[in-house]
């Protein structure tokens, strides 16, 4: 990721074809390590290829990937055998409250 960010900040810099060198200048100068391999194969991927075209092709990448907690509690009232077990997990857990539990026996002002 740390690679990927060089690559950005150098064309935000102004470089539109970022090298090698330009991208271990960054990360040196931020204390990270350079890592040669990573840093070609970035490179190779991109090669020919413009910036806010990669940038719209990630976007519709991770359009499709899901996020979030609400994806599974739609999902789950599809199946029928789901439906009945989550409206007796909620019946269970109405409880009636015991008055001996609210002052466990004592009082402060007692």
């Amino acid at each position: 990721m740390k690679v990927v960010a060089a690559y950005m900040l150098a064309v935000l810099g102004g470089n539109a074809s970022p090298s090698a060198d330009d991208m271990k200048n960054i990360l040196c100068s931020v204390g990270a390590d350079a890592e040669d391999d990573r840093i070609e194969i970035l490179l190779k991927e991109v090669q020919g290829k413009d910036i806010t075209e990669l940038i719209a092709s990630g976007r519709e990448k991770l359009a499709s990937v899901p996020s979030g907690g609400g994806a599974m509690a739609v999902a789950a009232p599809a199946s029928g055998a789901a439906a009945p077990a989550a409206a007796e997990a909620k019946e269970e857990k109405v409880e009636e409250k015991d008055e001996s539990d609210d002052d466990l026996g004592f009082s402060l002002f007692d």
